[in-house]
């Protein structure tokens, strides 16, 4: 993918953030959309690529949610890492699998980013399990939708090339 592309994904990720804000005030408990465009970059990219867009996009959500400015993006880098490094060791294809590491992401960037809260703020505020239960299942099922849609629409598009290139050497 590269920077246009990405650049455009991050602001349909802020565009789709900040209308969910806007329609339902509890969007951002619900899905998180910057930690789902994360793992499904680190699906496809390189290890240090997928580091650099989950820093981008955690810092992007850092300063669109108010929270202490570097919390989602140090624990975003880590989960984009992390889901980039599973990729290259795994086969991911299957959206259950995709379902599963979204979902996984979800919970482990709340862990993180609660050790940074404990560390560095003299008062934390520790999220509600059933809120990270549900986000870890909206966000997963998000992200398999996206990876279903997209997949399908790559499936097409190189259908078309392929008939496009046929009917060219036949002619």
């Amino acid at each position: 993918m590269n920077v246009l592309k990405f650049l455009a994904v991050v602001a349909l990720a802020v565009l789709v953030h900040v209308l969910g804000v806007r329609m339902l005030p509890q969007f951002a408990l619900i899905v998180d959309v910057f930690l789902v465009v994360v793992v499904l970059y680190g699906l496809e990219a390189s290890s240090l690529t997928a580091l650099g867009a989950g820093l981008c996009l955690g810092l992007v959500h850092d300063s669109l949610t108010g929270a202490g400015f570097g919390l989602f993006g140090f624990a975003d880098t880590l989960i984009g890492y992390g889901a980039a490094r599973l990729a290259q060791r795994l086969v991911i294809q299957r959206p259950t699998g995709v379902l599963a590491l979204v979902s996984f992401a979800v919970v482990a960037q709340q862990a993180l980013v609660v050790a940074l809260t404990f560390l560095l703020l003299p008062w934390p505020e520790v999220p509600s399990p059933l809120w990270v239960a549900l986000r870890a299942g909206a966000s997963g099922l998000l992200g398999m939708l996206i990876h279903v849609g997209s997949t399908h629409w790559r499936r097409t598009a190189e259908a078309r090339r392929r008939s496009r290139l046929s009917r060219l050497r036949l002619g």
